[in-house]
């Protein structure tokens, strides 16, 4: 397990990387954990999953076929999905096996081809980013894992702040938090999704394949803005939805020192159990980040990287550290890549929604590094200011595969 590492970056001079988006968020309410009672910021799955409720169970799905209900957050097979989703299901699967499809949408796109084709290339299968009968048969070892699953949104979402953010810099950076501004959007990132695509799965408010009769239990579905905020939501916490059945959430007890850094990955879907990588590959052409261990390629995602004006740095880099949720060095001059640009500097505070999502993986090259997005669909399309960008779950998951110690090589 690659143990997560941190370096103490003072003055986190990000701006080369531009500016992507922001929302805000409160800081996460604690809530104590039922089996322990010990306070991990959300409500926890169980004693040895600190996961959120709404964690997937696999390795009991595999061994019975069948999930078990356990508490607030649990998953119910007795609602079937009205429909087969075989692009969803690859996807989902990709996703767990570390071939990261960008956002979960059951289409095939850029990301989904891309994950094939490593998925592909570590099976030694012709790489045509297609799912062909051979790939069908290589991932059906994970067929009995469906492309959905009902899960019940966290009481303690309610309670959390949700709200828009103003354009202006300055005032932005008098926030606390660059984080969510829905619940939906929350959800949405959880289940490394979309917004549409929940709406898609949950007709009228309902898991598809609910029967009409039935109501969700839970507040109903009318869209109403937070006690603390101003941004309005289509669910509700309490309420019964169908999600993508992502995976591979688990975050073993006592992995994480950081206790900011465990609700991140709890909120992100992503476990604290990664492979490690002694080599990472950016391919410009080929918008793509592969991980590998010698020569064996254990995970690829798709990123942006570089423009015009600030090219992406071919060549060998090192990485000096990692920092998680970070603050955004907000700087004309490094922005423009103009000293004499004009303008006030200021720092942005933290948050999924911030310019340079959840973490920051600093390379040598200066004003240079790996890091996440407020915009998870733009990645492989928009370019970014020189940087590597990645959707902030796949961005935190390479964090805990990389150390200080991982070869990075950039390629045109």
């Amino acid at each position: 397990m690659r143990t997560y590492i941190f370096a103490a970056i003072s003055s986190l001079a990000l701006a080369a990387c531009g500016m992507q988006g922001q929302d805000n968020e409160a800081e996460a309410e604690t809530v104590a954990s039922a089996d322990t009672g010990q306070d991990y910021g959300y409500e926890t799955y169980s004693n040895d999953n600190l996961a959120d409720t709404m964690a997937s169970d696999d390795e009991r799905f595999l061994s019975e076929g069948k999930t078990e209900n356990r508490g607030e957050g649990a998953r119910s097979t007795d609602i079937p999905d009205s429909e087969d989703r075989p692009v969803m299901q690859a996807q989902v699967v990709l996703d767990r096996a570390g071939f990261g499809p960008g956002v979960i949408d059951g289409r095939m796109g850029i990301s989904t081809e891309n994950a094939l084709r490593g998925f592909q290339e570590a099976n030694d299968l012709d790489t045509t980013g297609e799912l062909d009968e051979a790939t069908k048969s290589a991932l059906s070892e994970w067929k009995r894992i469906p492309a959905t699953r009902v899960v019940t949104i966290p009481a303690s979402w309610s309670e959390d702040e949700y709200t828009d953010i103003p354009e202006s810099t300055a005032k932005q950076a008098k926030l606390d938090r660059m984080g969510y501004k829905s619940l939906d959007e929350r959800l949405a990132e959880r289940f490394h999704t979309t917004v549409e695509v929940l709406k898609q799965l949950n007709p009228d408010g309902k898991p598809a394949g609910m029967a009409k009769a039935t109501r969700t239990p839970g507040p109903d579905n009318t869209p109403t803005s937070s006690a603390t905020g101003t941004s309005s939501s289509i669910f509700r916490a309490g309420q019964q939805i169908r999600v993508p059945n992502i995976g591979g959430d688990r975050i073993e007890p006592g992995s994480i020192d950081d206790t900011s850094w465990q609700q991140t990955l709890a909120s992100l879907g992503v476990g604290s159990d990664q492979p490690e990588a002694d080599r990472i590959v950016v391919s410009k052409a080929g918008k793509t980040l592969k991980a590998y261990k010698g020569d064996t390629l254990i995970a690829l995602f798709t990123v942006s990287s570089g423009s015009s004006e600030f090219p992406l740095p071919i060549g060998g880099w090192d990485i000096v550290g990692e920092a998680y949720n970070p603050p955004f060095a907000y700087d004309p001059k490094v922005l423009q890549g103009d000293d004499t640009a004009q303008g006030e500097e200021y720092t942005l505070p933290p948050g999924p929604n911030g310019p340079v999502g959840v973490v920051w993986i600093d390379l040598s090259k200066e004003h240079y590094g790996i890091h996440g997005t407020p915009d998870p669909e733009t990645i492989g399309r928009a370019q970014s200011h020189g940087c590597v960008r990645l959707t902030n779950w796949d961005a935190a998951r390479l964090a805990g595969m990389v150390s200080q110690s991982t070869q990075v090589i950039f390629e045109s």
